[in-house]
């Protein structure tokens, strides 16, 4: 992927926009719900030409980054019996 920044310059956490959600840089649209169009197949052209045609592929790009640096920092706590 990507250099480590690359998605940390798209992607915004703020307390005033969405409750600190994180959201798209200068967009009030949450990372989350660009994720939830990815989980249903839908490719990064179609989710800009038909949901939200105010990003580009790299805003798209940068919230699978930032859900995938979520999960590789993520700690895995296993209890034995």
């Amino acid at each position: 992927m990507g250099n480590e920044t690359s998605y940390r310059e798209r992607i915004l956490i703020d307390p005033r926009i969405h409750f600190g959600k994180p959201c798209v840089a200068g967009t009030r649209i949450p990372v989350e719900d660009v994720l939830e169009l990815i989980q249903e197949g839908i490719t990064f052209k179609e989710i800009i030409e038909k949901y939200y045609p105010d990003l580009e592929i790299e805003d798209v790009k940068a919230c699978a980054e930032y859900a995938t640096e979520l999960v590789r920092s993520e700690e895995i706590h296993v209890e034995t019996l």
